[in-house]
């Protein structure tokens, strides 16, 4: 036991000394937020951002003149020429694209130096169908105010029945945690699974190995290492959610600040302390995001955190050492990070299929029997069973995911050492399927 504990310890010290693990726990939480701040704010302010594109309209169906709306970054001008007059000279012209409506609609174009981007299409296509539907209504007598009236549509609020009574179902909050869930287990499992090939492989290619094994038993070796390497993850996933959990909690309270001052100054404007009548539309947009922000604040206060984090540090912590066995066996078997390719496919692709199948379909669909069978098997389990945890999955389920799952790290592991015995101080031999095989059945 003393000889595990010490190779647990320089596995774990090793590694957290590096500056590359200090500088990747600090970076990684502030690259992820950073990104997905950047991809959010770019989707709200999308055509703010965008170059400002001035259309010149030629139209011959006298259609859309002077209707089509200017946006941010698109600014529409009419012409009284012809679509001919307009496209000899428009390489010379202020424009920078020529959009032509013929007459019929038919064979509609869009000219300029440079290829239209799918928004402007996207936007000038919308504006005007919009204006030929609303057309075609009004030649067949229909009053369009009512027809939108009639379109207006509902919002739905999913609620769930429990012994407490009816709570909300918190729909798009368990969405987005089995996401991360999923994303993280994948990642973790790669990551440090490989870690733990590596280190085996240049141990065994640098003959340190031979002093090691004359010390310690090869089980012993494998296990230090693994439980080593994974304690290093574990306390870089620690650090990061600490690190995360501190930059959101900042970065609310400063949006949250930001809403306030905002939402009372609209409140001011309509109460007649600026100059105006009251605006109904400042104050139905200002409202609505501070309802959207506190439903979300609910939800999120629904969510059992500490039931959460262990359910996952259970999955994290077994589904890593289930793995981590594999690619040390891999890792004892071959001679360079090269040979590994064709052991590789085998051990990835159920990770692989079930992070896709996830995101796909058991996040849509988490009590299908499909779903239900993955979280069940131990090599897919870590993921599947993140995925549908928010999902009040039945507790004889877990149990027995859990069960089987560490029912197959014990089985795991007891393979892959069989394997690493043999493969740790064998050299220059191409190994196969058939050599693994045979080095299972080995006699001690």
């Amino acid at each position: 036991m003393n000889k595990i504990l010490l190779i647990i310890q320089r596995e774990y010290l090793s590694r957290v000394k590096k500056k590359s693990f200090i500088w990747m726990t600090l970076l990684v939480p502030v690259l992820f937020i950073g990104m997905y701040s950047l991809l959010i704010y770019t989707a709200v302010k999308g055509d703010e951002l965008g170059d400002l594109k001035t259309v010149l309209v030629v139209d011959e169906s006298g259609l859309v003149k002077d209707k089509l709306k200017n946006t941010t970054n698109i600014t529409f001008a009419y012409s009284t020429k012809t679509y001919a007059d307009e496209r000899s000279g428009f390489k010379d012209s202020k424009y920078n694209y020529l959009l032509r409506l013929p007459a019929t609609l038919s064979g509609a174009q869009i000219l300029g130096e440079k290829k239209p981007g799918a928004s402007l299409t996207g936007n000038i296509e919308s504006q005007v169908n919009e204006l030929l539907k609303n057309k075609k209504l009004l030649d067949a007598g229909i009053d369009i105010n009512i027809l939108k009236e009639a379109e207006k549509g509902i919002n739905i609020e999913a609620l769930q029945i429990t012994d407490e009574g009816e709570k909300e179902a918190n729909a798009m909050v368990a969405y987005g945690l089995g996401f991360i869930a999923a994303i993280l287990i994948y990642m973790s499992l790669f990551i440090y699974g490989a870690q733990v090939m590596r280190g085996v492989i240049e141990e065994k290619t640098s003959r340190v190995i031979e002093v090691i094994i004359s010390s310690v038993k090869p089980f012993q070796l494998m296990l230090g290492k693994i439980i080593g390497v994974g304690m290093v993850g574990l306390t870089q996933f620690i650090l990061w959610i600490v690190i995360s959990g501190g930059l959101i909690i900042g970065a609310g309270a400063m949006l949250g600040s930001g809403k306030t001052a905002e939402l009372a100054q609209t409140q001011q404007v309509s109460a007649g302390y600026a100059p105006g009548a009251p605006n109904t539309v400042q104050i139905a947009s200002a409202t609505d995001s501070p309802d959207k922000l506190a439903k979300l604040q609910r939800q999120l206060a629904d969510i059992p955190v500490g039931y959460t984090l262990g359910i996952f540090l259970f999955y994290f912590i077994f589904g890593y050492l289930i793995y981590s066995a594999v690619f040390a066996a891999v890792g004892s078997a071959v001679d360079n990070e090269t040979e590994t390719q064709q052991f590789m496919i085998p051990i990835t692709l159920p990770l692989i299929f079930t992070f896709a199948f996830s995101l796909g379909f058991i996040i849509n669909n988490p009590d299908s029997s499909i779903s239900v069978w993955l979280s069940m098997i131990p090599l897919t389990s870590p993921i599947a069973m993140m995925v549908r945890l928010q999902y009040d999955v039945p507790a004889w389920q877990l149990i027995t995911s859990m069960a089987l799952l560490v029912g197959g790290f014990i089985f795991t592991t007891w393979v892959a050492a069989r394997i690493y015995r043999v493969g740790i101080l064998m050299y220059g031999k191409k190994v196969t399927y058939k050599e693994l095989a045979k080095w299972f059945f080995y006699k001690e």
